[in-house]
C-alpha cells in the first residue's frame, strides 16, 4: 500500500568530498534548469540515462519531474549554490494500487556532467530510499544498460539487498528497501567519510583569516590572532582589519575579497550585528569553513548566519565558543582565546561551555594526556559532537574522547556512531543536567516515571559511553583509562602503610560496586613471607607503617600475579620510619616486572591535587588520587567499560505476527477523527495491541447495566468473579480515581457497580470495561514515552498502584536489542522476584522479552505514539498479560533518524 505523497522540507546534507547540496522537492519553477540539467549533458551520458539520444528527451524529462504532485511519484533534486546538479525520480505506476504484494516503484537519476563520482546520486537514492519506505514502497526497479558501470555500481554499493537480471543489452535491477544493519552501516561509513572531509578546512586549514583582530590590546579576535601567531601555526595566517596593515607581525587587509590568498578557514570575532554580513563575504570568497566567537546573535541574525553557511557550503563552529585548536606538529593550530597552549596528546575534547573547555585542556596538560584536537561548539549551529567523534576516528592520533554536551541535535545517530568509536577508544562525558525533572505534568504513570536524566542515561549506557558526573570525575577515569590497562572484573585488591586508609579505601570500594575477595590461603602465606612482623593480610592488606620499598614491591609483585583479583589500589601516607630508611614507597608502584598486567592505581591522602599521573620506569604511568573515592570511581568506570566491550554487539530480534502496515491505519485513522490526538478508547487500543501481538486479557466492553451483565457472564474465571473498570477519555489512574470495582460476585454485585460508577461519574463515562479477575502474580509495569529529541524510551519495572512511589524502573532507547532487553529486565530492585526469590518460581521470561520487544518494535514504528502504559503486567510461570493498557497518540511527522543531512 503506497500512502499519499507528502512534502519534504528542503534538507542540507554532505557529499563524498565534504562540499554542501541541498536536497528538495522539484516544484514547476524547476523546469528550465533541468531541461538544462539534460541538454548540457555529453551525447554518451544522455544514451546512458535514456538508452537512446534524442532532442526531446531532456523536454519530456523535465515535464514529467514538475508536473503537479501526484499518489506513487516522487522527484528530489541536489543543488549546490541555486545551480542543480542532480535528480532523481520514483514512479510506482499507479501509486501502489494495482494489488501488486512488491509495492515497486521505478527509480532513474541523473547527475551533471563533471560531477560525478562526488556521492551527488548516492546521497539522492537515500533520501529517495527515505521517502519511499515513508510512502508504503518497499522496492525499487531500475532498468540500466549494462554497460552503464556507474549507475549498477550505485545500487551495488548501497548497502541495500540488490537483485539483477540480464536482458540482452540491459540490466533490470530490484533493490529491497529493508532498513537493514547492513544498510544503516554503509550510510553511516559514507556519512563519516563526507564529514571527516568536510572538517578538513576547519581542522586542517593550510590558509586562515581572523576578521575583527584589533590594533589594541584587549579583544577577542587580537587574542586569538596572538594565538594563532604565537601558537607556531604553519600554514599562511592573515587579519582582516580595514584600519591597519599588520597586527602583532600578522598582515592585515581591509576585507576577505582583499586577501592575497582564499581562507580555508575564517575566524570571525565581529560584532554580533556584523556576523551575517561578513559571513557573506566569506561565502562569496570562497572560504570553506567559519569559527565565529561573537556571542549575542538574535534569532534573525542566527538564521541568517546558518543559511549563509549552508548556501555556500561552509562548515560552521560556534557561535558563541571559545574557539578550536589542533596540536598536529605538522600545523599546530590554536585558534581559542584560552590561557595558555594546549598540550600536544591523544584526547579529543568537544564542549560546548568554554568555562569546562579550559578546564578540561588545563586538567589534561596538567596530567601530561595532552589534547590530540579541541572544539569549543558553543552554540552549536553546525559542527556537533557525532562531527568530532568520527574526526577522532578517523585522524590517526587520538586515543580518548571527552564531551561535555549539554544538547543532543539527533541522539539515535549519535548512538550509532558512539557504539562505533567508542569499541576503539574510551568515550568519556559529562551527564550535565541531571536535575531537569523531565516533563512529570503528564498523566500516565511512564510520563512520570521517565526523566531526562534517565533518557540520557539510557543513550549513555546502550552506546558505551563512560558518564561521570562532574568535570573532576572526568578527568579522574580519563587519567586511569589513559595509563592502566581495563580489568577483567570488580575484584580490587587493596594494600596499604595505614590501616585508617586501607578502611577508608575499602568502604569507597564497596560503595562504588566493587568486590573485596578474601586472599586465598596460599597467597596469605606467599604475603606474611614477604611483609614485616605485624603485617596483617586480608583484604585490605595492612603492609604496617614498618613496611619497606623492598617489600611493598614483592608484596604487588604477587599480588598481581594472583588470580583472584582484577585490580590493585593502593593507599599510602607517608610515615617517619620510611623517611628515616630512605625507602620511596611510591617507587615502589611506578617499578617492576609485569606491572600492566592488571590495572593498578594509587591513594595519597597528603596528595594536593585531585589527580596525578606519577611516572614509571616502564612503559605507561600509574594515576594516583587524594581521595579513596576517586580511585574506586575510576576503577568502577574502568570495570563498566571492560564489561560492555567484553559483550557482543547487541541485534534487534525478528518478530513474527507484526502488521505494521495495519498498525500505520489504525493510527491514520484515528487521527483523521482527531486531528489534536489523545489517549485511545479500549477497542482502539486492543486493535493496535493485536497489531504487535502483545497479550492482553480478555475484555468486553459495555454502555449499559443489562449490557455489564451479560459481558461479565462470558467472562467469568474460574472462580465466577470480574473486574469493572470506568472508562472516559483521558482517565489514566483509575485506581486513584475509586473507578476500578474488583472481586464482583453474581449479577447483583455486577448491577451495583456498574450503577456506582454511573452515578459518581455521571456526564463523564462513556461505558465500562469488564475482565475476569486476574490469577495471582507478580504486577509489573511497563511502557514507553516518545521523547521528542531522543526518540522512543522504554521503561520497566515494578507495577501496580505504588509503580510512582516505589520508582523501581529502568529505562533504554528504542529499538531494543537483545542485550537492551536483558538489562531492563535484570536492572529493576524488582528483578529477583523475577526470577522465583520468594519460592514461586521464575515467571516466564521468554514472554516477558517477547512484551518488551513488540512494545519497543510499537513505538519504532508509530513516530505518533506519545505515551504507551501497561499498568499492571501481570507475570506468572505461565505467562505474561497486560491487564490494563493506555496509548496516547499525537500527530506527528514521521522523520528518519539515520537519514544523511546537516541540521
Amino acid at each position: 500500500m503506497a500512502h499519499h505523497v507528502t512534502d519534504r522540507p528542503p534538507v542540507h546534507a554532505l557529499l563524498a568530498d565534504g562540499t554542501t547540496v541541498c536536497i528538495r522537492s522539484v516544484v514547476a519553477g524547476d523546469h528550465d534548469q533541468l531541461e538544462g540539467l539534460y541538454e548540457e549533458m555529453s551525447p554518451e551520458n544522455l544514451r546512458l540515462r535514456f538508452f537512446a539520444v534524442s532532442h526531446r528527451s531532456a523536454h519530456l524529462a523535465a515535464d514529467r519531474a514538475c508536473a503537479p504532485a501526484r499518489s506513487g511519484y516522487r522527484a528530489l533534486l541536489a543543488e549546490t549554490q541555486g545551480q542543480v546538479v542532480g535528480l532523481a525520480e520514483y514512479d510506482s505506476g499507479d501509486g501502489g494500487d494495482s494489488g501488486d504484494e512488491t509495492d515497486a516503484a521505478e527509480v532513474s537519476i541523473a547527475v551533471a556532467d563533471g560531477l560525478h563520482h562526488r556521492g551527488v546520486g548516492t546521497l539522492l537514492v537515500e533520501h529517495l530510499v527515505s521517502a519511499a519506505r515513508a510512502e508504503g514502497i518497499r522496492a525499487f526497479t531500475a532498468d540500466a544498460l549494462s554497460e552503464n558501470h556507474a549507475v549498477l555500481k550505485l545500487f551495488a554499493d548501497l548497502g541495500l539487498r540488490t537483485t539483477r537480471r540480464f536482458e540482452g543489452p540491459e540490466v533490470r535491477c530490484s533493490i529491497a528497501l529493508d532498513q537493514s544493519d547492513s544498510y544503516l552501516t554503509a550510510v553511516e561509513e559514507r556519512g563519516r567519510a563526507a564529514d571527516v572531509a568536510s572538517l578538513e578546512p576547519l581542522l586542517r586549514p593550510k590558509v586562515v583569516a581572523v576578521i575583527g583582530a584589533g590594533r589594541k590590546p584587549g579583544s577577542v579576535g587580537r587574542a586569538i590572532l596572538h594565538q594563532l601567531h604565537a601558537g607556531g601555526y604553519t600554514g599562511r595566517l592573515f587579519a582582516v582589519n580595514p584600519a591597519a596593515h599588520a597586527i602583532i607581525g600578522v598582515p592585515s587587509y581591509p576585507s576577505v575579497s582583499a586577501l592575497p590568498r582564499t581562507p580555508d578557514l575564517a575566524v570571525l570575532a565581529v560584532p554580533a550585528a556584523a556576523v551575517p554580513e561578513t559571513a557573506e563575504a566569506c561565502g562569496k570568497a570562497g572560504v570553506r569553513a567559519l569559527l565565529v566567537v561573537t556571542a549575542g546573535l538574535d534569532a534573525d541574525q542566527a538564521q541568517a548566519l546558518l543559511a549563509t553557511c549552508r548556501s555556500y557550503g561552509m562548515r560552521l563552529v560556534g557561535p558563541n565558543c571559545l574557539g578550536i585548536s589542533n596540536t598536529d606538529p605538522q600545523l599546530t593550530l590554536d585558534a581559542t582565546f584560552a590561557a595558555g597552549h594546549p598540550r600536544p596528546g591523544t584526547a579529543g575534547v568537544a564542549v560546548q561551555s568554554g568555562g569546562v573547555g579550559i578546564a578540561l585542556l588545563d586538567g589534561l596538560s596538567r596530567l601530561g594526556i595532552g589534547v590530540s584536537s579541541f572544539a569549543s561548539l558553543g552554540d552549536k549551529f553546525d559542527v556537533s559532537g557525532n562531527d568530532m567523534l568520527q574526526w577522532w576516528e578517523s585522524d590517526g592520533r587520538t586515543g580518548l574522547a571527552l564531551l561535555h554536551l549539554e544538547s543532543f541535535g539527533n541522539p539515535r545517530a549519535f548512538s550509532r556512531t558512539a557504539r562505533r568509536v567508542t569499541r576503539r577508544m574510551p568515550l568519556l562525558t559529562v551527564d550535565a543536567g541531571r536535575t531537569d525533572a523531565g516533563r512529570r505534568a503528564a498523566a500516565s504513570h511512564t510520563a512520570a516515571a521517565a526523566t531526562r536524566t534517565m533518557t540520557r542515561q539510557a543513550l549513555f549506557t546502550q552506546a558505551g559511553i563512560t558518564a561521570t558526573r562532574s568535570v573532576g570525575e572526568l578527568l579522574e577515569a580519563a587519567a586511569l583509562l589513559h595509563s592502566q590497562p581495563l580489568p577483567q572484573g570488580a575484584r580490587v585488591a587493596i594494600i596499604t602503610n595505614a590501616g585508617g586508609a586501607g578502611v577508608l579505601a575499602a568502604d569507597a570500594c564497596a560503595e562504588a560496586g566493587l568486590s573485596l575477595p578474601a586472599p586465598a590461603p596460599a597467597l596469605v602465606d606467599d604475603l606474611l613471607a614477604v611483609l614485616p612482623d605485624g603485617a596483617a593480610v586480608g583484604n585490605p592488606v595492612d603492609a604496617t607503617a614498618a613496611v619497606t620499598e623492598e617489600q611493598l614491591t614483592d608484596c604487588l609483585d604477587r599480588i598481581m600475579r594472583y588470580g583472584g583479583v582484577d585490580a590493585v589500589l593502593v593507599a599510602l601516607v607517608p610515615t617517619a620510619v620510611a623517611a628515616a630508611t630512605g625507602d620511596d614507597l611510591v617507587r615502589a608502584l611506578t617499578s617492576g616486572p609485569g606491572r600492566r598486567a592488571k590495572p593498578i592505581v594509587a591513594v595519597r591522602l597528603e596528595q594536593g591535587l585531585p589527580v596525578e599521573l606519577l611516572p614509571a620506569t616502564e612503559d605507561g604511568t600509574v594515576p594516583s588520587y587524594a581521595e579513596p573515592q576517586a580511585a574506586a570511581r575510576a576503577l568502577a568506570h574502568a570495570t563498566r567499560r571492560a564489561a560492555w566491550l567484553a559483550r557482543p554487539a547487541g541485534t534487534v530480534p525478528d518478530l513474527d505476527g507484526v502488521e505494521t502496515d495495519r498498525a500505520r491505519t489504525v493510527v491514520e485513522t484515528y487521527l483523521a477523527a482527531h486531528p489534536d490526538g489523545g489517549w485511545l478508547d479500549p477497542r482502539t487500543c486492543a486493535d493496535l495491541l493485536s497489531c504487535y501481538g502483545i497479550p492482553q486479557i480478555p475484555w468486553a466492553w459495555a454502555e449499559t447495566e443489562d449490557d455489564a451483565v451479560l459481558a461479565a457472564d462470558r467472562l467469568r474465571g474460574f472462580d465466577g468473579r470480574v473486574v469493572m473498570k470506568a472508562h472516559w477519555p483521558g482517565l489514566v489512574h483509575k485506581s486513584r480515581q475509586h473507578a476500578v470495582h474488583l472481586d464482583l460476585r453474581g449479577d447483583s454485585q455486577v448491577r451495583a457497580a456498574y450503577r456506582d460508577l454511573e452515578t459518581r461519574f455521571a456526564g463523564l463515562t462513556t461505558g465500562v470495561v469488564l475482565q475476569p479477575l486476574a490469577a495471582r502474580g507478580t504486577e509489573l509495569f511497563a511502557g514507553v514515552v516518545q521523547d521528542e529529541v531522543f526518540g522512543p524510551l522504554v521503561l520497566f519495572g515494578l507495577g501496580g498502584t505504588a509503580t510512582e512511589v516505589l520508582a523501581d524502573h529502568a529505562a533504554r532507547l528504542a529499538p531494543l536489542s537483545d542485550h537492551d532487553v536483558h538489562d531492563l529486565i535484570t536492572s529493576p530492585r524488582c528483578a529477583p522476584l523475577l526470577f522465583g526469590a520468594q519460592g514461586s518460581g521464575p515467571v516466564d521470561l521468554g514472554e516477558l522479552e517477547q512484551l518488551l520487544l513488540r512494545l519497543s518494535r510499537m513505538a519504532a514504528d508509530l513516530p505518533q505514539l506519545a505515551e504507551t502504559d501497561f499498568n499492571p503486567v501481570l507475570a506468572t510461570p505461565g505467562g505474561v498479560t497486560v491487564l490494563d493498557a493506555r496509548i496516547r497518540l499525537v500527530p506527528c511527522r514521521p522523520q528518519d533518524p539515520y537519514l544523511r543531512r546537516l541540521r
